[in-house]
């Protein structure tokens, strides 16, 4: 399975922000316990390149490993070197597109509004994150109605409470952060078992 397909099976694209480097893989794989596929480890976290290439060395073959939070090419390059498969930004930058694509890697970058959107995809963009999702499901609603054949993932206030919502608005995948993976928690074998337990709601949640 290619790692496009692998998001557009799995959906839920779980976001690991500002964890402890040391902690990164034992919150990933409580997290793919729970049945999540799919992992952005964000580089304004520490060491994230380091965290990324444990991730992927260890889990590689399991769940499909990437950056976010990737503002220009040259982290992007960066990370795709530490082994990161995708690439998400919060920003539309073509120049992060072209190299992303030019290194066989995922491209989805970050977009608001409907010309931001259909830029990205003309530029190669694999699927449009829609950030920030908080002003609600209505504006991507509204998004999708000119725009039905490009990809769209919501993210930036997801949560078990909406997604279903976005899912039936035709989301192709959601970008989850802390409603999920709460990192200003310990990491303590309770912690992990709650994120477990969670993300098999999410899980559930998009597959009926």
């Amino acid at each position: 399975m290619t790692v496009l397909s692998k998001i557009l099976t799995h959906k839920i694209v779980a976001i690991i922000r500002g964890a402890a480097p040391q902690e990164v893989l034992k919150i990933a794989r409580a997290l793919q316990e729970g049945g999540i596929g799919v992992m952005e480890i964000t580089l304004n976290s520490p060491d994230a390149l380091t965290a990324i290439g444990q991730v992927a060395a260890a889990m590689g073959d399991l769940v499909a490993v990437g950056a976010g939070t990737v503002l220009n090419a040259g982290e992007a390059e960066a990370a795709i070197a530490a082994g990161a498969t995708f690439i998400i930004s919060p920003v539309l930058d073509l120049e992060t597109i072209r190299v992303t694509k030019q290194l066989d890697a995922v491209s989805i970058p970050g977009a608001f509004t409907a010309t931001e959107i259909l830029t990205a995809h003309r530029q190669g963009a694999d699927i449009i994150k829609v950030f920030p999702a908080s002003v609600g499901v209505g504006y991507f609603r509204d998004l999708r109605g000119p725009l039905p054949r490009i990809p769209l993932m919501p993210t930036g206030g997801v949560n078990l409470g909406n997604i279903r919502e976005y899912q039936k608005v035709g989301a192709v995948a959601f970008g989850v952060g802390s409603a999920l993976v709460d990192t200003s928690q310990p990491v303590t074998e309770a912690y992990l078992q709650q994120l477990t337990e969670k993300a098999r709601q999410y899980v559930e949640a998009v597959n009926g």
